[in-house]
């Protein structure tokens, strides 16, 4: 393992919101930094192997530590505070899933899966996963996630959304009794609806005749008034709540 430096924040993304100064409880960072520390958790030392020569070599990322299951998984991000947590969902005592219910605020969680509508994605969505990667994807795809991810944002694109909700979100449990929407306006609760079916802002904007600046203010708003930490929570968010039930999107 090595300790190293600091971040790059990358661009601000579609619905990133403003974080306070130093480290917010979402994982997005505003500290001037010019690092993006990553934990690699995997059970294969050779797919660790591999994924570390590939991010330490990239400028402004380094590797800090690698652990071969969750529980250390969790242990090693307490240690060395990273940005980024690349976790295998499938590991020998405690899983990815585990862990990412677990991990304490600070890092984001990028699962790896070995297909890429795994049964356990929506789950890790919601405990917390900002997004997720099959394993053997493109190396310049591995490297954006991670910068995508540091910088705040969800790895999940609006087709990648539908499609997940199409196939999982059924699975999931019923609305969570008395999760509360008070604090959002009626159109930020229109908006998040139309989030949860996976739409743009620019195909939320068209549905409510709006611009995609005001589409992309309300997504902004309901984020910050749900604490949620990118628009993959929202997601979750609209179907934990009732606001959205599968079937619709």
């Amino acid at each position: 393992m090595k300790d190293a430096g600091r971040k790059d924040t990358g661009g601000p993304g579609e619905d990133t919101v403003t974080p306070a100064p130093g480290q917010s409880r979402d994982g997005a960072r505003s500290r001037v930094d010019d690092v993006i520390r990553i934990v690699l958790a995997d059970d294969q030392a050779l797919v660790r192997a591999g994924f570390r020569a590939l991010l330490d070599a990239q400028p402004g990322m380094t590797v800090v530590a690698e652990a071969a299951d969750g529980a250390e998984a969790l242990v090693l991000a307490a240690e060395h505070r990273p940005d980024v947590v690349l976790m295998d969902v499938r590991m020998p005592g405690m899983d990815g899933l585990t862990a990412t219910r677990r991990m304490p605020p600070g890092p984001r969680i990028i699962i790896l899966t070995t297909f890429e509508l795994d049964e356990y994605v929506f789950e890790a969505l919601r405990g917390g996963a900002s997004g997720f990667l099959v394993k053997d994807t493109e190396p310049a795809e591995l490297i954006q996630a991670v910068r995508v991810v540091a910088a705040g944002d969800a790895l999940l694109s609006p087709g990648v959304t539908r499609r997940l909700i199409a196939e999982y979100a059924g699975r999931a449990k019923e609305p969570v009794a008395g999760m509360d929407l008070s604090a959002l306006t009626d159109r930020e609760r229109e908006v998040l609806a139309l989030v949860g079916t996976g739409m743009t802002n620019d195909e939320i904007a068209r549905a409510l005749f709006m611009s995609p600046a005001t589409a992309k203010t309300h997504v902004s708003r309901a984020m910050t008034k749900l604490h949620a930490r990118d628009r993959a929570q929202l997601v979750v968010i609209a179907y934990e709540s009732g606001l959205v039930r599968p079937g619709w999107a």
